[in-house]
């Protein structure tokens, strides 16, 4: 039985069939800071793969978290946005979904879809990508193996994203 998702609730979900045996889900924790600033907003976020040893290799997209009808602010979101958002269409099906709040983040990504279910195991590199309206910008990125479990990975952001740890499981 096929499973459909709603375009806001992707996060942690395993839907559809199950991953082969020898696949493995990517788990992705970040902590979005609450800053003590006269305007606050949510920040847009950006979350993708980037192979570290084939720059002409595209980047995934995994998630991208904005204001609805505010499209025209994920250009500040300048890495990703280079990369892989201006050939994108929005609302992107299973990849975008609304800002959100300051606070602790955790996202899980199955490896029995796309993009996660045709990458090869490997060396990669997870970026996450934080702008706010009226706010700073920041980018974290943490290696990564992917094909295997192992051990998590953790970088650390300076304002915008606190830690950012990846799980391979």
């Amino acid at each position: 039985m096929k499973r459909s998702i709603s375009l806001l609730t992707f996060a942690g979900a395993a839907v559809g069939a199950a991953a082969p045996a020898s696949a493995a889900d990517l788990s992705v924790n970040f902590d979005i800071p609450r800053l003590t600033v006269a305007e606050y907003h949510a920040p847009f976020v950006s979350i993708w793969i980037e192979n570290p040893t084939d720059a002409a290799a595209p980047s995934q997209t995994l998630a991208v978290w904005y204001k609805p009808n505010h499209e025209k602010w994920l250009k500040d979101m300048r890495q990703w946005w280079r990369k892989a958002g201006r050939e994108m269409t929005f609302p992107a099906d299973g990849i975008s979904g609304a800002t959100h709040a300051p606070g602790p983040q955790k996202v899980t990504f199955s490896a029995a879809k796309a993009p996660l279910k045709d990458l090869k195991p490997g060396q990669y590199v997870l970026v996450v990508e934080a702008a706010r309206e009226a706010g700073g910008h920041e980018t974290v990125r943490v290696p990564f193996t992917w094909g295997k479990p192992g051990k998590p990975a953790t970088a650390k952001g300076a304002s915008e994203l606190g830690a950012v740890t990846v799980a391979v499981k």
